[in-house]
């Protein structure tokens, strides 16, 4: 039915894929140190679902700079098998321990060094070309350990980092190495070089996170779930970090360096707090993507990482962090420090000039960051730099403001402005990864309908309403699975059903809203402007999604137009292809019955 396939365009394409956009962690602690961490965000979406590293939590903080004896192990172990990478700059700890390794190696038994050399011919076999990559691998793994003696995983191998599982079969040789060279009793020994070294750590590091605080306005709360950890293994090399971004797990591993002792990359672990601090804020808008679609095709040639040119809210997320950092960077020039004693105005005066001379002098330095971040792909650093400008002249919080920063956007000014950027060959490297999320159930279910997988959906669906009748969510994409297929009263069945399983706030709107329009289209076709008995209903419907009061901005507008206007089914138009919506999940062109955008 030409009508029914209409229908379902319109409500799919209007509505659910804007609702589901969402973003996607060690082992034994030696010494732990908790800081102030940031506050609950109430608008924030649930981060999906998945298994937590194995690094014990820090009751009450979540925020903590840690050790951890799995990652010592697995550190040791690529040392003694030839990984030397930055030993010159490493603090002294690195090499005692090396040398320790060495002797207990040559002072114990033939099948010790049996056991070593087969250790070594595995990560051999796993060399990856790329370095930093190469030891990732194993620092993955490190995460989802349970503590010696143990060292085994911590979630089942399809939970695990992709990179982990290729290096998970490691472990029984590690096993046997740690067991021949006694590990434990050298984490042990070394138990207060480590706890050294987080003390150095811990001061910079906690003004760092405390200054980024300052500067968002974010006030300070106790452990909600979320946990940002900073793990410190001297055994690894100082130059490289790695940063990982689990569910709601966020971890920077470093290595402190040997001149300055206990020096790290604070950068580096400034700009993951920024991802644990922004993601929630720009994740909860979700609805607010679609709209920012276009602003993708503009960083197709872009040297970005594949993530950023196919997820508008990470590409959003990133363009904010580096406006952030650019507000916030050291520009080279120390900023004149007020007088501790002013006996006449003209002291005042100069200060006063001294210090706009150095903001003029500072803006220079963070306009070129800022325009070298949108040549590297970062689209929209100078218009959130332009719009945190405004943030700190209006004294409110990145919490307060973000609101109008992502609705507020003319998405057409800024994919113009896009256009214009000469990119670079080359752009700079993404240090923080994110393991992807693993789709179960329903979540799969939807990601399939999203794809253009309606049989593969459909499926799925039947089997959940088969083990369960009454699971809300099978019922709710059944009911838009059935609009699809043509079937408006089977679809009603479901989406009623709906109505009396959810208690989801957004799926009940979107549910009203779908049977609203229902009742809408349900009036003559060949005459649209006659009043149809049904129409009261529809109203009924959009008047109960308002209700639901789901605070978010797209249920609003829909249900508010549908009580304006009946629901109208959209015309097939040929839209130009310059103007036509990047898909970056390249779906089929069944968007030829695109609604017009929501504003």
């Amino acid at each position: 039915m030409t009508s029914g396939l209409l229908l379902a365009a319109a409500l799919l394409l209007s509505s659910f894929a804007s609702a589901q956009q969402k973003p996607s962690s060690s082992s034994s602690s030696s010494s732990s140190s908790s800081m102030s961490s940031p506050a609950d965000d109430t608008d924030r979406q649930p981060m999906p679902a998945r298994p937590r590293i194995s690094q014990p939590e820090a009751t009450g903080s979540a925020v903590t700079l840690e050790t951890s004896e799995s990652l010592f192990d697995l550190a040791t172990a690529l040392n003694a098998c030839g990984y030397d990478s930055d030993l010159e700059a490493s603090a002294p700890i690195r090499k005692q321990v090396r040398d320790e390794i060495t002797q207990a190696l040559a002072s114990g038994s033939a099948a010790a060094r049996d056991h070593r050399d087969a250790l070594c011919a595995y990560i051999r076999d796993h060399t990856l070309n790329d370095p930093g990559q190469n030891i990732a691998q194993y620092i993955s793994l490190s995460l989802y350990l349970n503590p010696p003696p143990q060292l085994t995983p911590s979630a089942g191998e399809t939970e695990l980092p992709p990179d982990a599982t290729q290096v998970v079969n490691i472990l029984p040789l590690l096993r046997s190495f740690s067991e021949d060279v006694n590990l434990h009793a050298l984490w042990i020994t070394h138990r207060n070089d480590y706890e050294d070294l987080v003390k150095l750590v811990h001061d910079p590091m906690t003004k760092a996170i405390l200054n980024t605080n300052i500067y968002l306005k974010m006030p300070v709360s106790s452990y909600d779930g979320r946990r940002f950890m900073v793990l410190l293994e001297p055994m690894l090399a100082p130059a490289t970090t790695n940063a990982r971004i689990y569910g709601n797990d966020y971890i920077v591993v470093v290595s402190p360096s040997g001149s300055p002792l206990g020096q790290v990359h604070m950068d580096q672990i400034r700009h993951t707090y920024l991802h644990y601090m922004v993601e929630p804020l720009v994740y909860a808008r979700a609805s607010a993507m679609d709209r920012l679609l276009p602003l993708l095709k503009t960083v197709q040639d872009a040297p970005l990482d594949f993530n950023y040119k196919s997820d508008v809210a990470a590409l959003i997320t990133e363009c904010l962090i580096k406006a952030i950092e650019a507000h916030t960077m050291d520009v080279g020039v120390p900023k004149p420090q007020r007088p501790t004693q002013i006996r006449q105005r003209a002291d005042m005066i100069a200060y006063d000039a001294n210090v706009a001379a150095w903001e003029k002098e500072a803006e220079v330095v963070r306009k070129k960051q800022v325009d070298l971040n949108m040549r590297q792909g970062y689209v929209l650093a100078g218009y959130f730099y332009d719009k945190l400008g405004q943030m700190e002249r209006d004294g409110v919080s990145l919490r307060e403001d973000i609101a109008e920063m992502v609705y507020g956007m003319d998405v057409d000014r800024e994919v113009h402005a896009a256009r214009q950027i000469a990119f670079l060959p080359e752009g700079s490297n993404d240090f923080v990864k994110r393991a992807p999320r693993q789709l179960k159930g329903m979540d799969l279910a939807e990601m399939k309908l999203m794809k253009g997988d309606t049989a593969g959906a459909e499926e799925m669906a039947d089997d959940a309403l088969k083990a369960n009748p009454n699971d809300a969510r099978a019922n709710y994409l059944a009911g838009r699975i059935e609009l699809i297929h043509g079937d408006p009263n089977a679809a009603m069945e479901h989406l009623n059903k709906t109505l009396t399983l959810t208690k989801d706030p957004r799926t009940l709107a979107w549910t009203h809203i779908y049977l609203g329009r229902l009742y809408d289209i349900a009036r003559n076709p060949d005459n649209p402007d006659q009043e149809h008995p049904e129409r009261p209903k529809a109203i009924a419907e959009y008047k109960a999604a308002l209700a639901v009061r789901d605070a978010q901005p797209d249920t609003r507008d829909a249900a508010e137009k549908g009580l304006k206007e009946p629901f109208l089914l959209p015309k097939r138009t040929q839209p130009n292809e310059d103007d036509e919506p990047l898909d970056p999940r390249g779906k089929a062109e069944k968007e030829a019955y695109r609604p017009s955008p929501q504003r």
